[in-house]
């Protein structure tokens, strides 16, 4: 019973780390599309970010200049989408996957040019990676029964940004329900019309939101690379930007049913990993690339088959053109 609790808070807490990259991009695509704009690009973004952080931690030994480079070009692309669906009306889906394509190839051919690794970069050290945080008490009430093993294996122990993304959720939920900048995020992506009636600027409110969604994105991607990892890797987002617009849309666009969402398909994730290598009765070993196609799998299922009917801001994917 001992070991099955112990493994139970074990794959919590590797749920933790695993779902911090999907709620970042969750709220980050929150913020975009409750404006209107489509970001099928948190893949990009964050793939990039990931890119840029670890070159940056690779060259300056600093994980702080690292974090502020990985969100500064997650911004750059971000301001791009913005450009070409916000300024220019283009589609928002091919800008997004546009993104994805470019980042997905340059992140690859920079990484050869610059470290000749096959598109990876040098492994960072401690002092450039955002490390594992213990939190005051923890190894005090280590001992203590339920409490302790609480606080000291789920609580704490975590990086930095493990904090941040889960202190985004609230903060985002504030943000998007108890500002006037979140009333009018809110309009704006369900009456553009109205709000420019209001005279206020429908452009300046998207790229306002466009530019929170790159912000987050950074967070993402620096997270993976110098904080979950100590490298960037090729293609080592997997997937996730893609998962967590699935969680935006199963929350329905809110920001706790999103993160509860991204906590399920991180929960998935960490017992996949741990499933690995177990044996079955009758059918032996479970095959790798079941556990590792698992996730993927079950949100597919959970998406056709639990969402129900998740009703879209109204003005989302259409671009604004302002009457004369």
């Amino acid at each position: 019973m001992a070991d099955l609790l112990l493994n139970l808070l074990l794959s919590f807490d590797a749920t933790l780390r695993v779902a911090t990259p999907l709620v970042f991009c969750a709220m980050a695509g929150l913020f975009s599309e409750r404006s209107g704009v489509i970001d099928i690009s948190l893949e990009g973004k964050m793939l990039a970010a990931a890119f840029a952080a670890a070159s940056m931690a690779a060259v300056s030994g600093s994980a702080w200049l690292a974090l502020g480079t990985g969100i500064l070009v997650s911004i750059c692309l971000a301001l791009l989408h913005g450009f070409a669906c916000i300024t220019h009306r283009g589609d928002q889906v091919v800008s997004g996957v546009a993104i994805n394509i470019l980042v997905s190839g340059l992140t690859v051919v920079l990484g050869i040019a610059w470290f000749a690794r096959g598109g990876q970069t040098p492994s960072v050290g401690p002092e450039a990676r955002f490390t594992p945080i213990t939190l005051p008490g923890a190894e005090a009430l280590a001992d203590v029964p339920v409490i302790g093993a609480l606080y000291s294996e789920l609580i704490s122990g975590h990086n930095l940004l493990v904090y941040v993304a889960f202190a985004m959720v609230p903060l985002t939920w504030w943000v998007v329900y108890r500002t006037r900048f979140g009333l009018r995020l809110r309009a704006v992506g369900e009456n553009p019309n109205a709000v420019d009636t209001a005279g206020i600027s429908v452009a300046r409110l998207r790229y306002t939101a466009v530019l929170c969604d790159g912000v987050l994105c950074g967070f993402a991607g620096t997270y993976l690379s110098i904080a979950q990892n100590a490298a960037f890797v090729r293609e080592m987002t997997a997937g996730q930007g893609y998962i967590a617009l699935a969680a935006l849309i199963f929350g329905k666009w809110r920001p706790v049913p999103a993160m509860l969402a991204c906590l399920m398909f991180g929960f998935l994730d960490a017992v996949a990993i741990r499933l690995q290598g177990v044996e079955v009765p009758v059918i032996g070993p479970i095959p790798v690339q079941l556990i590792q196609a698992l996730p993927y799998v079950l949100t597919v299922v959970l998406l056709a088959g639990f969402i129900g009917r998740a009703v879209a801001p109204k003005a989302i994917g259409t671009p604004y053109v302002k009457e004369r």
